[in-house]
């Protein structure tokens, strides 16, 4: 039988981001995060960004700052996911 995993974004107060399903870091500043989830890229956009939280093992990831846009999709062809 084949596990499928789940990919959950929660946002709370565009201060605070969680997120399942995240592979690995790939690169981050305090105006961007780069993730990989599924296979594909995740860029966290804002200002006074940390990693607050990253598990390899379970996927589980957290960030604190100002988030000012997520966007999703592969290579650089990012598709916006809210403003």
């Amino acid at each position: 039988m084949q596990e499928t995993v789940k990919n959950t974004l929660t946002i709370e107060q565009q201060s605070k981001l969680t997120m399942t399903g995240v592979s690995s870091v790939e690169a981050f500043s305090d105006t961007s995060i780069t993730l990989t989830v599924g296979g594909k890229k995740v860029q966290i956009s804002g200002s006074h960004l940390k990693v607050l939280a990253f598990s390899e093992g379970t996927g589980n990831f957290a960030a604190s700052g100002e988030i000012l846009s997520v966007r999703y999709g592969a290579r650089n062809n990012f598709r916006k996911l809210f403003k």
